[in-house]
């Protein structure tokens, strides 16, 4: 070889030959993180349900809880106040949903958002807000004394019609966000062609539009049936232990008693185990339901008239008035000095928020890095985790599916029990103890609420045509470089708009925490519980108050990426 043609050879680039990893190799941390963190806590928790201390198996402690009849009680109390829930849900969630798809009237745009506001207050914080308005001694009750002559307080809060209005105000735009998505993708002829053949008025929406908008009716309910079942902060403010939730904390924060601890574990193993059948029924009921069209055209919204057009703002205004009640009553809590047998404070301090800043500020420090390490633990799973359900046949795909979906409807209590079994001893290799560890904080909020991340990059990418990936790759470009340069440009929004959803609810997060935390790792939340059950009112309101604002700048983010369209709870939608 001549010397120019060394040097020639030398000058040429080197042909690199790929490795191409197979794509079940770089699933298998996905896989082993939901098997560590989802699969292997649940285990213990039904394990410990079902073996004496000896780790022998019984099913002693299950007769137990069906021989209590206090136990039983607390059951079906549950079971009624998640129906009664989901009634009221259903009936304001659908019908907001309906006027604002359907009918064009003053304020709807506003209507349209202000209604997913009440999602954005932990439940906590919004019963707290409505003793403190509609309490023996709120602002209604004594307008009405000092006023209208009333000689004795109204109940309006204390007792199961108390939690009722607590719940309902806050789920029902659960309801909404998936009846608006379901109604926004009819296609217009169906109801055309109902029409043609008589079905018209009341009958067309009986015959086409709820038959047709089931399977996100179903996914909100579901949802809201799970976490009405799972609350148990709010019956414990106005003086309710008689529920399964809140007998689940209750025995398991105490340690003394073994009989009652373990009886807290087998509640939140039935508990759980509830949460799985609902879930079971309500797939089917959504698989039985589910349509699909090629193409559709929207429905036109149609102008509303005369006495229609006055009552659908009337509506709105009146729902919204009750929901922001506890808006109303965290924020003169948070401010007043002095508010004692007065319908507002008469005097106003910025001292309980300065104390809860300044003083105290742990818990707002807290929550920030719990929250945002939880973050970065989703989008560092449940990314890759949407990817494997949208672009992959990799074996198991049913089942991560249905683990994401899961994970979002058991309740909080029943995982924080399951956490503490879980990892309240050494983990191999390492010899960890994950309970005495802060990570179990970012841990447990990641696990709670990575199912919002994975269903919006779900979505994204089904909104993501194959082709555009496929001619990069044609071309030469890596499965990584594609994924970095089109891939990711392409659906960055609605994964980051799922992140964002994914903080709201993490920041909200008190169920799972509230069993987990050691002195020093408190959040807001926590902080807010303990403030309340302790009497400190002023900075518990405070908490409170900074705890909206932090969800209300979140909500805002995420409605303006996505300009509030969920999606579905099981379909994916995002």
């Amino acid at each position: 070889m001549t010397p120019p043609a060394v040097a020639a050879a030398a000058r040429a680039p080197m042909a690199v030959r790929r490795v191409r990893v197979p794509g079940l190799v770089w699933a298998l941390p996905v896989y082993g993180f939901l098997a560590l963190f989802i699969l292997f806590p649940l285990y213990r928790l039904f394990a410990d349900a079902l073996t004496t201390e000896a780790g022998e198996f019984t099913l002693a402690f299950l007769r137990d809880f069906a021989g209590d009849r206090f136990y039983r009680r607390a059951l079906l109390n549950s079971l009624i106040v998640a129906g009664g829930t989901v009634a009221g849900c259903a009936v304001l969630g659908f019908l907001a949903a309906f006027l604002l798809v359907r009918y064009d009237f003053p304020g709807r745009g506003v209507f349209g958002y202000l209604t997913m506001l009440p999602i954005i207050m932990p439940p906590l914080v919004g019963i707290m807000g409505l003793v403190f308005v509609l309490g023996r001694a709120g602002t209604v009750n004594v307008l009405l004394q000092d006023y209208f002559g009333f000689a004795r307080p109204v109940n309006f809060i204390y007792g199961w019609h108390g939690v009722l209005l607590a719940m309902v105000l806050h789920y029902f735009p659960l309801v909404t966000l998936n009846v608006v998505d379901g109604l926004s993708r009819l296609d217009a002829s169906l109801e055309e062609a109902a029409e043609a053949v008589g079905s018209r008025g009341l009958r067309r929406i009986r015959d086409i539009v709820i038959p047709l908008v089931t399977p996100g009716f179903v996914s909100g309910a579901t949802l809201v049936f799970i976490l009405a079942f799972a609350d148990f902060a709010t019956p414990l403010v106005v003086g309710l232990q008689d529920l399964i939730s809140s007998q689940a904390y209750l025995n398991i924060v105490q340690f003394v008693d073994r009989r009652l601890f373990k009886m807290g574990i087998v509640i939140g193993a039935l508990m759980a185990a509830m949460a799985i059948v609902f879930l079971v029924i309500a797939r089917r009921i959504v698989a039985l339901r589910e349509y699909a069209v090629l193409s559709y055209r929207a429905v036109e919204r149609r102008p509303l008239r005369g006495l229609p057009r006055v009552l659908a703002p009337a509506f709105f205004v009146a729902v919204l008035t009750l929901a922001f009640l506890p808006y109303l009553g965290v924020t003169l809590a948070a401010f007043g000095r002095a508010w004692s047998l007065t319908p507002f404070p008469t005097r106003f301090t910025l001292a309980h928020l300065d104390a809860v800043l300044h003083l105290t500020p742990i818990y707002v420090i807290n929550t920030l890095r719990w929250s945002a390490l939880a973050v970065a633990i989703i989008l560092a799973v449940g990314t890759p985790l949407g990817w494997i359900l949208a672009r992959t046949t990799l074996p198991g795909r049913g089942a991560l599916d249905a683990i994401v979906t899961l994970v979002l409807a058991l309740p909080g209590t029943a995982i924080g029990i399951a956490y503490i079994r879980a990892f309240h001893f050494p983990l191999p290799p390492f010899g960890l103890v994950l309970s005495r560890l802060w990570l179990i904080m970012p841990l447990v909020l990641a696990i709670r609420r990575m199912p919002y991340t994975v269903r919006a990059t779900y979505a994204s990418l089904l909104g993501l045509h194959r082709s555009m990936e496929e001619s990069a790759a044609s071309v030469g470009a890596s499965g990584v470089r594609v994924v970095l340069d089109i891939t990711l440009p392409l659906i960055w929004r609605g994964v980051l708009a799922g992140a964002l959803f994914s903080l709201m609810f993490a920041l909200q997060e008190a169920a799972a925490t509230i069993l987990l935390f050691l002195p020093g790792w408190e959040t807001m939340t926590i902080g807010i519980f303990t403030y309340y059950t302790s009497g400190t009112i002023g900075q518990a309101a405070a908490l409170g108050f900074v705890l909206i604002l932090l969800c209300a700048v979140t909500l805002f983010a995420v409605y303006r990426l996505t300009g509030a369209r969920m999606g579905g709870f099981f379909g994916g939608g995002g």
